[in-house]
């Protein structure tokens, strides 16, 4: 069945294309333009979604971003807001929040077990017997929640951009576009923006059939759109605001940050519900959702229909059900019908019956609205023993009105109830902001325009720093728009607040007589306001049922806080574009070209791996258990450097020149080990350490000449280390010039056995070890080009790193691959180096270690000599750790042909039940032909000689063997020896 009406004046629809979709796997038709929700209302499916708690059948309310229960759940993307947003061809939808299909929800049993689930039962209940609280806790997180989240989702990034204004107003509807041509005609930049696509609010469907907003709405729309000082942004949401008006307006691009000298909040009002038994059914909406309905994607919202009002648009909303086809049975006023002006008399000329001084008691339907029953209505109860029936499929609801004030609040507005409006109303705005239309009480079309001219002509003269009182209440309208209390009760219940979270009229009289009497404290208690629509249809029922609980007031009830965002932002856009800077080494074309799989270390990319195509397996990798391409990519690497030469690009380390005469004296107090006394030609080790005695970075510190040191650091720490040296020069005063020289030297790290016969011919420095030992320095020439070598153990082989200009970085690293073909030479990758150090014993800072951990901890003692010198960073601090050393870096293995569950970096220690530390490295080292790997331990399970017990992905607890480091040529003969030669 279809309820598509014909074409609309004002549609936003484009019915030459037609969008096809699934939903539930079932296939339907839309429009362009079209949203979700109308979408499938055009269609004939009325239910939508489920209810959070109980799992009821629930429809659309709103239309107005507000309809939580009408949530979407793509392949992609969890929790898409059927309401308002876009059909798109091709969607795959399903409802969230149900357990099996949206028509027979299994979990709609929930709500037979209603009575045993009060407010704040996940507070009392469940805790005794203790022993089942674990099973409980995974029902209720099981059940908790609504979307389910894909993390196999496709990327997509928005920019975040800036806007500049002299004023800013929120809400292109009648009073907003009036206060924008008004502000503009002072020569003020405006900008006008509206989260929906096109600008007009409630003069496109609640007055659409008004023959008098018609010439209004043509010449207020063509005027903003054409005036030179006016930039109009339909579809971008001012999701808060911040201090000196700077507020986000989150569009279809993304977020503009937006700067304004100014702000009008032409936010207007949002359509509250009445709250009686049933009220939740589909079919049961607010008055203006069917008016958007309509107007906006013809949709015909009901065949039979009645109208619960306690204002005058409730009469229009009727009128405009009667022109779109829907037979109306009745209205029921709340009130009397005598004040609600020229729409109730047209209603009773056309000879629809008019029920004064009624209420709906309850509706009636299973999975959709059947039937209501009224009853007379005194004002605060409903009398069920005159109760009667009346048939319809369409219930709407135009009781009341509640500000869209989340901006004012969070710019530090204050707001009072008004009991002649029945609404609250601004009382005091902050300098620089002003409001108008409906938010401010002006209701009427008149009312509206004149109160926009008022605010831009005040804005205007502010913002000229004249003075001008705020004449707030000048415009406001005398005759009430919302009821009092639109609340009837019902023994049976099931009468909500809440729709996000299923709260009943019930749950917040009992939050309250349980001393949750203040509106915050029952807000976190009952949960009211906390869903996804953040209270928009529920606060101001709350706020009345807390005062007639307590017998106070409503401004002496008062209401919530209201934080940003003012609707649910998609994290892509807060965090915009992915704006990392990406640098790449001389040699990255051919790393490219050479089958490298490139990673991010820091800003750099670098080669994980190398995966030459004609190449397939490893052969001598047994007990290493079925490897996946990478793992033999890696092992073959690692057998390389261990039996003939490798090659690495580590040109993304911190390449450092220290220079000037205190040169020594500034490495002494930056790093722990004495840096003033390394021989000329030489290097040490250099670890760096913060003020608390935390390691930070690490490095090697090369002496040039007497005045001049050379320092690396690792990739992702030499910026911020040049920063520390930078500082600590002016901090202690000293004479010493820095260069970063990490952007224009290239690295590479030749090692493996081979190498120095690699080396030996094609440069004129003498490699003998007599001459150049293990941690030597040398500058001179290779393949013609200057260079400067380093005798390097990181990997635990006979090693050089070679440091020379990026313009010969390419021509010496072809040179190196082309000669020592002969020797077998493979390019080796980050993975490889990590499962080379590994074997070494090797830390890498920041994978094992983290934000406290100190070089005790480490197990590098040796590198703090607290005794022989006198003063260094960080010094005070380690001497009080040294003795206060609760956990250690420690080796471990796994037996030989291990083939089980294989724990993972984090993966937890376990001792006696208690967690004992973590994992930080582990890999399959071919070298011995076993998993080894280093973990935090803590004391005294770290000085014991048990076994591990460390905590696996199924739970399983695997014991680990702990064992001393180096894993592999404990003594260091390989990094000191030529082994070729020897044999």
């Amino acid at each position: 069945m279809t309820s598509r009406l014909d074409p609309q004046p004002l549609e936003w629809l484009d019915r030459s294309e037609t969008l096809s979709f699934e939903f539930e796997g079932k296939a339907f038709t839309g429009f362009a333009g079209d949203s979700i929700s109308s979408a499938l209302l055009a269609s004939g499916q009325t239910l939508l979604g489920r209810s959070f708690k109980y799992h009821r059948p629930r429809g659309v309310v709103t239309l107005a971003n507000h309809d939580v229960n009408a949530l979407f759940q793509s392949s992609e993307e969890p929790n898409i807001r059927g309401d308002i947003t876009p059909l798109t061809a091709g969607m795959s939808l399903t409802a969230c929040n149900v357990n099996g299909s949206l028509e027979k929800d299994r979990d709609q049993i929930i709500g037979t077990l209603s009575r045993f689930l009060p407010v704040g039962f996940y507070y009392k209940t469940f805790h005794n017997p203790k022993k089942l609280f674990p099973m409980w806790e995974r029902v209720i997180r099981e059940k908790a929640g609504l979307g389910t989240i894909d993390t196999r989702w496709s990327v997509r990034r928005q920019a975040k951009t800036y806007g500049f204004c002299d004023l800013l107003v929120i809400g292109a509807g009648a009073s907003g576009m009036q206060a924008a041509l008004s502000a503009a005609e002072q020569g003020l930049d405006v900008v006008l923006v509206d989260e929906n696509p096109q600008i007009g609010g409630s003069l496109d469907y609640q007055l659409v059939n008004e023959a008098n907003a018609a010439p209004i709405r043509e010449r207020l729309k063509a005027a903003v759109q054409n005036h030179a000082n006016i930039r109009v942004l339909p579809a971008h949401l001012a999701c808060g605001w911040y201090t000196d008006h700077y507020v986000p307006l989150l569009g279809p691009n993304g977020i503009i940050k937006m700067r304004a000298r100014a702000v009008i909040s032409a936010t207007g009002v949002m359509e509250q519900p009445a709250v009686f038994r049933n009220n939740d059914l589909p079919g049961v909406m607010m008055a203006s959702a069917a008016q958007r309905l309509i107007v906006r994607y013809a949709v015909k919202p009901g065949q039979r229909g009645v109208v619960l009002t306690a204002n005058s648009e409730g009469y229009r909303a009727a009128l405009d059900m009667v022109k779109a086809g829907v037979d109306v049975a009745a209205v029921i006023d709340m009130g009397s019908a005598n004040s609600r002006g020229v729409w109730a008399d047209e209603i009773r000329q056309q000879g629809i019956r008019v029920l004064e001084q009624h209420a709906v008691y309850e509706a009636k339907g299973k999975k959709r609205l059947t039937q209501i029953v009224a009853a007379p209505f005194d004002g605060h109860t409903c009398e069920p023993s005159k109760a009667f029936e009346i048939d319809a499929d369409l219930l709407l609801m135009s009781v009341g009105w509640a500000p869209a004030a989340q901006l004012l609040y969070q710019a530090g507005g204050r707001l009072a109830y008004d009991s002649t409006l029945e609404q609250l109303l601004p009382q005091e705005l902050p300098e620089g902001i002003f409001a108008c239309g409906r938010l401010n009480g002006a209701f009427t079309l008149e009312q509206r325009l004149a109160d926009g001219e008022r605010a831009g002509a005040e804005a205007a003269v502010f913002l000229k720093d004249e003075a001008l009182p705020a004449e707030l209440a000048a415009c406001r309208d005398r005759e009430a728009h919302s009821h009092p209390w639109p609340i009837v009760d019902h023994p049976g219940g099931k009468n909500f607040i809440d729709f996000d979270e299923d709260l009943q009229l019930k749950d917040l009289v009992n939050a309250a007589k349980e001393g949750f009497d203040n509106i915050e404290l029952m807000k976190r208690f009952s949960t009211v306001g906390m869903g996804p629509s953040q209270g928009k249809h529920a606060n101001m029922n709350g706020i009345r049922v807390l005062a007639a609980v307590t017998g106070r007031s409503i401004d002496q009830t008062g209401s919530t806080t209201a934080r940003p965002m003012f609707h649910p932002v998609p994290v892509q856009a807060l965090a915009g574009r992915r704006f990392r800077p990406e640098r790449l080494t001389a040699m990255h074309q051919w790393h490219l070209d050479n089958g490298a799989r490139m990673m991010e270390a820091g800003a750099w990319l670098r080669p994980e791996y190398y995966l030459p195509t004609s190449e397939t397996g490893v052969s001598d990798a047994a007990g290493a258990g079925n490897l996946s391409i990478r793992e033999q990519a890696i092992l073959r690497e690692v057998q390389a450097v261990r039996t003939g030469l490798g090659l690495i690009d580590v040109s993304t380390l911190g390449k450092i020149e220290v220079m000037g005469p205190d040169a020594g004296k500034l490495l002494d107090g930056s790093y722990t080990m004495r840096m003033s006394n390394i021989k000329q030609d030489m290097t040490r080790y250099a670890l760096m350490v913060d003020e608390s005695g935390v390691i930070v970075d690490d490095g090697i510190a090369a002496r040039v000449a007497e005045d001049r040191f050379y320092v690396s650091a690792t990739t992702s720490h030499a910026d911020a280390t040049f920063r520390t040296l930078s500082r600590h020069i002016v901090e202690w005063g000293l004479d010493v010039r820095l260069v970063n020289r990490t952007g224009s030297l290239a690295a590479m790290n030749l090692a493996g056995p081979h190498a120095r016969k690699l080396l030996a011919p094609l440069t004129d420095i003498d490699l003998s070890e007599e001459n150049f030992p293990y941690l030597g320095f040398k500058e001179g020439n290779l393949c013609d080009v200057p260079v400067r070598l380093i005798r390097v153990g990181f990997v635990g082989e006979l090693g050089y790193e070679i440091h020379l200009p990026v313009a010969s970085a390419q021509r010496v690293w072809n040179t190196l691959m082309e000669q020592g073909a002969e020797y077998g030479i493979r390019p080796f990758g980050v993975e490889a180096q990590r499962v080379l150090r590994l074997e070494k014993g090797h830390i890498i800072v920041g994978q094992d270690t983290d934000g406290l951990t100190n070089p005790f901890e480490a197990n590098m003692p040796w590198a703090v000599p607290l005794k022989s010198k006198p003063w260094f960073t960080g010094k005070p601090s380690l001497a009080l750790l040294k003795a206060r050393c609760q956990r250690t870096l420690r080796g471990f293995m796994l037996p030989k042909g291990y083939s089980g569950e294989l724990p993972k970096e984090c993966h937890l220690l376990i001792d006696s039940g208690d967690i004992a530390g973590r994992i930080t490295s582990i890999a399959y080292s071919p070298s011995l032909g076993r998993y080894i790997g280093l973990a935090m331990v803590d004391q005294p399970l770290a000085d014991s000689d048990r076994l591990y017990q460390v905590r696996v992905d199924s739970g399983a607890l695997i014991p680990l063997e702990p064992c001393a480091t180096p894993f592999y040529d404990a003594e260091g003969k390989r990094q000191t020896v030529d082994l070729t030669e020897v044999a």
